[in-house]
This record gives C-alpha cells, sequence and structure tokens, in this order.
C-alpha cells in the first residue's frame, strides 16, 4: 500500500478552490489534509475531511504535511514559499513561481540546499491542444518550421474592482497573467530565445495594469509571436504554425478550465476531449502525399502536474516543471517590460 503524501493548501479563492483542489483530491497518492483560510470555511463543503486553519503556521510547523501547495495572490508567493521550503516542506507554487526572476532564483538555491521539492503549477502545458501542437512539431509533418504565433484573448471591456491582478503590482496585469503560460510554452517547446521585443499595453480606459501585449522571441531561422489582449470579442486562431511543408492552425481554448469553473472533475468521462468543431486543421505535403484535413486533439489531462510531483517526492521521478524554468519564465517577462519601456530589442540574459 503507497503512503499517502499529506497536503497543507495556502488559499481558497479561485486559483485554490478551482485550480488546485480538484487535480490534488484526483491523485490518489495525495491528501488534501489542511487548508488556510482565513474568513470562511468553504473548503469542507466540497472535502469535508479538511481541517481549516487560519494561519500559515499550522502547516509549516505541522510535521505531518509533506507538501506546501501556494495558491495566493502572485506578491505574496516568494515569502510563502521560503518560509515553507525553510521549514522543510516540498513546495509548489501557483505560477507565477514569483514576481522576479532574482527571488525565483533565490527559491531555487533555497529548494537545493534544502533537499526539497519546487515547482510551479504551469498547467497550460497539459492543454489537449498545446500537447498535440507539440507532436506536430515533433513528428515533422510541417518540414522545419519557420513561423509559431500563439493566442490567449478574452474580451472583457469593463475593469474588475477590487481585482489584484488589475492593480498597478508587480506581478499584475496580463503579461504575468497568461503571458507566462505562453512564454513557459515556447520555452518547452523551443528553449531560449536568442532576444526579445515586445509592446506591452493598457488599452481599456481607466485600466491600471497591462492589459494587451505582443511578444516577439527571436530563435535565429524560427519567428516565435506571443499574443494576448482583452478587448477581442471576435477570436482568432489560438495557435499558427508555418513550415517550409505546410500549416496547422487551431481554433478554441483547452476545456479544463471550462470544466473545474463548472464544479467538474478528472474522473469525468469526458475530461480533457475537446469537440471535434474545436479540432485543428493541417495542410501539409507528407512525402509524395498531400494532407488537408483535421487532427484530432490529444486528451488533456491537468491531474498529471500532481501525478509528477507525487512522482518526485516518493520515488525522485525527474520534476516535469523545474523551478530554474520557471525562473527563465518570469526573466523573459522582465526582459518584455524592458524592451516595451526603452522601444527596442534585448538580447536575452539573466538578471545580475
Amino acid at each position: 500500500m503507497v503512503t499517502q503524501i499529506q497536503v497543507g493548501l495556502i488559499g481558497y479563492g479561485v486559483a485554490g478552490r478551482v485550480f488546485h483542489a480538484p487535480l490534488i483530491n484526483a491523485v490518489p497518492e495525495l491528501k488534501l489534509t489542511k487548508v488556510v483560510e482565513r474568513h470562511s470555511e468553504a473548503s469542507r463543503q466540497h472535502y469535508p475531511w479538511v481541517e481549516v486553519v487560519k494561519d500559515v503556521d499550522a502547516l509549516f510547523h505541522d510535521p505531518a504535511i509533506d507538501l506546501v501547495v501556494i495558491a495566493t495572490p502572485n506578491p505574496s508567493h516568494f515569502e510563502l514559499a521560503q518560509q515553507a521550503l525553510s521549514a522543510g516542506k516540498h513546495v509548489v507554487v501557483d505560477k507565477l513561481i514569483t514576481t522576479t526572476s532574482t527571488q525565483a532564483q533565490q527559491l531555487t538555491e533555497l529548494a537545493q540546499r534544502t533537499q526539497r521539492i519546487l515547482s510551479v503549477y504551469h498547467n497550460r502545458r497539459w492543454d489537449g491542444d498545446f500537447q498535440t501542437v507539440k507532436q506536430v512539431i515533433e513528428q515533422g509533418v510541417l518540414g522545419q518550421l519557420v513561423e509559431y504565433e500563439a493566442h490567449y484573448d478574452r474580451f472583457r471591456n469593463t475593469l474588475k474592482p477590487g481585482a489584484w491582478r488589475e492593480t498597478p503590482e508587480l506581478g499584475s496585469g496580463i503579461l504575468f497573467d497568461m503571458g507566462s503560460h505562453l512564454i513557459d510554452q515556447a520555452q518547452v517547446l523551443f528553449g531560449l530565445p536568442q532576444a526579445i521585443t515586445a509592446d506591452v499595453r493598457s488599452q481599456r480606459e481607466g485600466a491600471k495594469a497591462d492589459d494587451y501585449f505582443e511578444i516577439g522571441l527571436d530563435y535565429g531561422n524560427l519567428k516565435v509571436i506571443l499574443r494576448a489582449g482583452m478587448l477581442v470579442r471576435e477570436r482568432g486562431p489560438h495557435f499558427i504554425l508555418h513550415g517550409t511543408e505546410g500549416s496547422f492552425v487551431k481554433y478554441g481554448m483547452d476545456t479544463q478550465e471550462e470544466a473545474l469553473r463548472r464544479g467538474l472533475t478528472p474522473s469525468d468521462p469526458d475530461w480533457g476531449l475537446e469537440p471535434q468543431t474545436q479540432w485543428g486543421t493541417l495542410n501539409t505535403q507528407i512525402g509524395s502525399l498531400h494532407f488537408d484535413g483535421q487532427v484530432e486533439t490529444m486528451r488533456g489531462c491537468y491531474q498529471a502536474f500532481y501525478e509528477n510531483v507525487y512522482q518526485a517526492i516518493a520515488q525522485g521521478a525527474e520534476l516535469a516543471v523545474k523551478p530554474q524554468e520557471a525562473r527563465n519564465t518570469i526573466r523573459m517577462i522582465e526582459l518584455a517590460l524592458e524592451s516595451h519601456r526603452e522601444r527596442c530589442t534585448k538580447p536575452y540574459r539573466t538578471a545580475e
């Protein structure tokens, strides 16, 4: 019988309630044991066995808690992760790992010194359409890839009063939010770029945080474009890939976030499946054959993130999302902001 890893969750807002607790609960080897909620006991409505505590020290000082999951606003991540690692806990941080690459490096080094696992919830690596794009590239069906474009667009033309993501505080705005996903996916596919060029804007009246960006990543013969905006009512493609032999174009977003928001879990039989209307279109030459048609989207699997975290802690498996990669994502965001402010292309370099 496998011993369960006891998990403590800090925060039960949207991140904790929608994106973490259901996926922790979907992995039999993990047991959600304690939840930090300062003003309610909402987690017990879904997980009646958990103990609700009001202070993070109740997790850090509990020897039974093996893994601490931090699902709080971005500016709090560094201090909480630092305290958890120093208390000897393994740590998962909701993306972003921190708001600066310097802090991310400090946490990475602390995890190494304490010999604890530190990972970051970049769940979009397990989007079914991203997994499909990854296979299209790896199998070479487009020939040599020359252009990759990815979008996360929404239409929300009003501001959310009181929302921390819409404040001018470091770590807020769409670049740190959706941009971190797009940058992480590009890093998974292509590694680190040679240079970064960015345009970052606040398009909505009264906006104090950025709500639009376009980032160009230079990989030599490969051009990568990442774009997101809050004023896109008519959605374009999510992914556009062009190569020397053909193209792949994909509309629509992965279904898992919507399913989680509706209260579904990975135990649902249709979990991670996309309707055929959202499958991507492949138009390419494969040997002497011309193919022009749909490619079925692979099944999404957000729970795979926590399955890997368990395997890394209990079995010494390699982490799927390494803290060094999360640090690199923050560094690319920093360089994108520098590029925008200075109106120039910035070569990729680590922070001094």
